[in-house]
């Protein structure tokens, strides 16, 4: 079955940095484009970044020029390093294929916290 798990989460303060990382089996990763979505508090999840498998790297607009996606096809590995965080960063952070349906899997996610 498929399990995606997140991590590399934290509390940071306004303008510092994370790299979030997450693991896919059960999934042919190689042939998916990969994604990192959030979630904060009150609102629904939202698509951040994804990257095709040619390497095309697309962005939210409230990430772009902070976030940068990337993925090693050989470990089933996606990352997120996310710089200049701002409290509205704040989420639980997923990552997935993209696009998602409604039977697909989510793993448990990882708390992003930006605060001072």
């Amino acid at each position: 079955q498929v399990q995606l798990v997140e991590s590399g989460g934290g509390l940071v303060q306004p303008g510092g940095s994370l790299r979030l990382s997450c693991a896919a089996s059960g999934i042919r990763f190689s042939i998916n484009t990969m994604a990192w979505y959030r979630q904060a508090p009150g609102k629904q999840r939202e698509l951040v970044a994804w990257m095709t498998t040619a390497g095309v790297r697309n962005y939210a607009d409230s990430v772009k020029g902070r976030f940068t996606i990337s993925r090693d096809n050989a470990k089933g590995t996606v990352y997120l390093q996310m710089n200049s965080l701002k409290p509205e960063d704040t989420a639980v952070y997923y990552c997935n294929k993209f696009p998602t349906y409604m039977a697909d899997s989510w793993g448990q996610g990882t708390q992003v916290t930006v605060s001072s």
